[in-house]
């Protein structure tokens, strides 16, 4: 028909079914006319694995409602699926994939199995999609080279800050800005834990009350140890600085040794406790920690609570430049991959 305006229809793969790439589902499916109608993008679900579940795939396309609804659903009782496979390029092959997006958790130690996951996906011609910061800490230049090699795109804006444009504006938005160094709350755990103290919680009742909520895992000894908060300092080093930081180059304190009265007698001062991320470059390379410090209520590092997260950055170019957020949901994330997954496939 004429004017009929034809859609490449792309089929997506999700890796790890947890809350990320649930809510992505989702927000895939609110946008959906957007997506056709603004972006010329079309897309089905072809392929979803977990370790419950194992590696489902269905070209025909599996139902996105069903898929984002609050039980997750038996492979046998979907139509037109393929027995599950046993590893993820058979799984990538029976879904004819076209996009990976990878949501499983961060082994902080050595990156898998996630950097294998992508590795696998750019070798058979999939754009890679992570929210995991692992494949930044342990293989960011070797996944880049593959993915320009291959024609394809490794994106990854959910890592920090959920899904707030860190890593694209300075890779897109500002050409030939330098950036000198960076310092913030990127912790959202801690923080919560920290201003439960603040309201007169002990720190174990305020870290019930953030796991109770969904905010601290089941065990959240990357968040309160500090793990979390280097690994994403040195995923900015990476990106943002170009220097390959290791997380042992990276001084590491968390909150764990703070208690509730020593918390609230912080804040009655003036100089309330945060878990502060940090990376400056000096004479001799770069200097980077994460450790509780005392800020003074003139910072604004000071008044930042709950899930909210802050950096600022020092460039060349912008001596202060700040980028916020306030209390984000799991849409955030989401959207961080809803984001990438529109840039990877736009021409």
């Amino acid at each position: 028909m004429a004017g009929e305006r034809h859609y490449r229809v792309h089929n997506l793969c999700l890796l790890g079914f947890g809350n990320v790439n649930r809510t992505l589902v989702q927000l895939l499916h609110d946008r959906e006319q957007e997506l056709r109608d603004k972006y010329g993008i079309a897309w089905r679900i072809t392929g979803v694995a977990t370790r419950r579940l194992g590696w489902i795939a269905s070209r025909d396309g599996l139902d996105p409602l069903l898929l984002a609804g609050n039980s997750a659903p038996r492979w046998d009782l979907l139509p037109h699926v393929s027995p599950p496979r046993g590893n993820v390029r058979d799984w990538l092959h029976d879904a004819d994939a076209d996009v990976l997006f990878e949501a499983t958790s961060l082994n902080v130690h050595n990156g898998q199995p996630a950097i294998d996951h992508i590795r696998i996906a750019l070798e058979s011609e999939v754009h890679a999609i992570t929210a995991n910061k692992g494949p930044l800490l342990y293989a960011y230049e070797e996944l880049s080279r593959l993915a320009e090699a291959k024609g394809r795109r490794f994106l990854f804006e959910s890592t920090v800050m959920d899904g707030v444009p860190i890593f694209s504006l300075f890779r897109h938005s500002l050409p030939t800005v330098h950036v000198r160094g960076f310092r913030g709350i990127l912790n959202s755990t801690t923080n919560v834990i920290l201003t439960g103290m603040e309201e007169g919680l002990s720190f174990e009742e305020s870290l019930k009350k953030a796991q109770d909520v969904g905010v601290a895992e089941t065990d959240p000894s990357d968040d309160i140890d500090g793990w979390d908060g280097a690994a994403k300092v040195a995923a900015l080093a990476r990106v943002v600085m170009g220097v390959p930081l290791t997380l042992d180059q990276i001084q590491r304190q968390g909150i764990r040794g703070l208690d509730g009265e020593l918390v609230r007698a912080a804040r009655r001062a003036g100089t309330p406790y945060k878990l502060v991320c940090r990376a400056a470059s000096s004479g001799d390379g770069i200097r980077a920690s994460v450790r509780p410090e005392q800020v003074s209520l003139s910072d604004p590092l000071a008044h930042v609570t709950g899930t909210s997260s802050v950096v600022y950055f020092e460039t060349d170019t912008f001596p202060g430049l700040a980028i916020t957020e306030d209390n984000p949901g799991l849409e955030a994330t989401a959207y961080g991959m809803l984001a990438d997954f529109i840039r990877a496939v736009s021409k």
